[in-house]
């Protein structure tokens, strides 16, 4: 009998293995006690953590943390945030999330927050760097009380400049979903597909710019900060405000220039609290 031992034939025998991916989780929940916002319940899964540092006033501080050191293609994580009444928290991330080439499927990032009577939250993750072939689908969803107050950022740099990086192809899609008392309050959805640089540069888009940002406030007189945003801004952005809604645009030629711009503008939008200490570093 004679076998066919060539390599070839086993490599087609040979099964083929699984890429691994990163998945991770993570839910925490606030609540108010005796005047001051402490952790209620934390939960985490996979490469997903969460690090609290000492609180400089009474607004806690969550920062998640990525251990698997960035998101490729099939990778997957989730965080669920829940303030209950009266509770006042930040959260962001450690460092800036690294989207980088995949193969062909998106990684999948979703938050999902709940902030509950007379309650606060800032949304406020580092940039997102997007890797020439990264390919991302991030969802945003939160539901408001009649009172609460939210303040949500999201940052995208298309490639460092600084590192000669640019973003040839890929793909990026941003999907927001506000709701208050479960009906639709703002929405809102940026998608690029393709041939990302080309997209770029047009005038309509960011103009030859490889980083932006939208900040939205909700918060019942978020208009009296609209002149003082837009003079924290400059000519780097711009600001409109209605029904109390405050939302910010900004566009920047890189990611230091971004945040050079972004900072000022912030420091409007939280009204007096103090800016995440990852953001000082």
């Amino acid at each position: 009998m004679f076998v066919d031992t060539s390599c070839s034939s086993l490599a087609a025998a040979r099964p083929v293995a699984a890429m691994q991916r990163a998945y991770g989780r993570a839910r925490i929940v606030f609540d108010e006690r005796n005047g001051a916002t402490h952790l209620n319940r934390l939960y985490q899964e996979g490469a997903a953590k969460v690090r609290f540092p000492r609180p400089t006033d009474m607004t806690q501080e969550a920062v998640l943390i990525n251990t698997a050191g960035g998101l490729t293609g099939g990778d997957s994580f989730a965080t669920e945030v829940l303030l209950r009444a009266r509770a006042k928290a930040v959260v962001t991330t450690q460092a800036c999330e690294r989207i980088y080439r995949s193969t062909g499927p998106k990684a999948h990032v979703s938050a999902t927050v709940e902030v509950g009577a007379d309650s606060s939250l800032c949304w406020l993750p580092q940039e997102t760097i997007l890797f020439d072939g990264g390919r991302l689908a991030r969802r945003f969803e939160a539901d408001l009380t009649a009172s609460a107050e939210l303040l949500v950022l999201e940052a995208v740099i298309f490639g460092r400049e600084a590192m000669g990086e640019t973003v040839h192809d890929g793909f990026f899609h941003d999907r927001w979903r506000i709701r208050r008392e479960g009906v639709l309050l703002a929405a809102d959805d940026l998608r690029f597909d393709g041939e990302i640089a080309s997209l770029l540069a047009r005038p309509a888009v960011l103009n030859g710019n490889r980083a932006m940002a939208t900040a939205l406030l909700v918060a019942p007189d978020c208009e009296r900060l609209l002149d003082p945003v837009r003079e924290a801004l400059g000519a780097a952005g711009g600001a409109s405000a209605w029904k109390g809604k405050l939302l910010v645009r900004v566009i920047a030629a890189d990611g230091f220039e971004l945040r050079r711009s972004l900072l000022p503008a912030l420091s409007v939008l939280m009204n007096g609290r103090t800016l995440p200490k990852v953001w000082q570093i």
